[in-house]
């Protein structure tokens, strides 16, 4: 599966390639803005969390349960951030998209949107997965509302979930895309199709 998990992905607007242990300084550039990492369970801001942060992924990616990119948004032809389609569970055929972080200037534009059909459909169709998972900490509205905007259905709030870097326990709230949803999806909620 690691082969399938090492791609490219691509539509009009955004390419998604995989991560690389040469992409730190580029992020390092985005991941400076401290705002990006209020809702985080990590601060990569601070030295040596972003050196820290590829090095997981790439195990994760090399382990075989995880799928991670970077998000170049073709329009301004500028690297906007990271993305990944993880905790992959082949036996339960399950995935989630998370792990997103985008830089300001990219918020609000169309990226997000047209980087989580890209994940959707390689999650449903390629890799034939039959549940995608989202989640957001309970206070980030934004994240709820883009979630919600391709079509997720909430499913409810997990309390005190998740520690963040600053000691907060945040109430995680749930989301998630079927496969028998999907078409309708596409077409409720992608009907560019990019």
């Amino acid at each position: 599966m690691e082969s399938q998990l090492n791609i490219t992905l691509e539509n009009n607007r955004v390419l998604l390639r995989p991560l690389a242990l040469s992409d730190e300084t580029e992020l390092q550039c985005i991941a400076n803005d401290r705002q990006l990492w209020i809702y985080g369970i990590s601060d990569l801001s601070q030295p040596g969390e972003l050196k820290h942060y590829i090095k997981n992924a790439i195990g994760d990616r090399d382990n075989g349960n995880s799928a991670i990119w970077i998000i170049f948004d073709k329009q301004v032809n500028k690297i906007a951030g990271c993305t990944r389609l993880a905790e992959i569970s082949w036996n339960d055929e399950r995935g989630q998209i998370g792990w997103t972080w985008i830089g300001k200037e990219f918020q609000g534009t169309g990226l997000n949107k047209a980087m989580k059909y890209l994940i959707l459909k390689y999650g449903f169709e390629v890799l034939n997965l039959n549940r995608i998972e989202l989640k957001a900490d309970e206070r980030n509205l934004q994240s709820r509302k883009a979630m919600k905007s391709i079509g997720a259905t909430e499913e409810g709030t997990l309390r005190q979930h998740l520690k963040l870097h600053d000691g907060y326990l945040r109430n995680t709230v749930f989301y998630s895309i079927l496969k028998s949803e999907w078409e309708e999806v596409i077409k409720k909620f992608f009907y560019l199709r990019f």
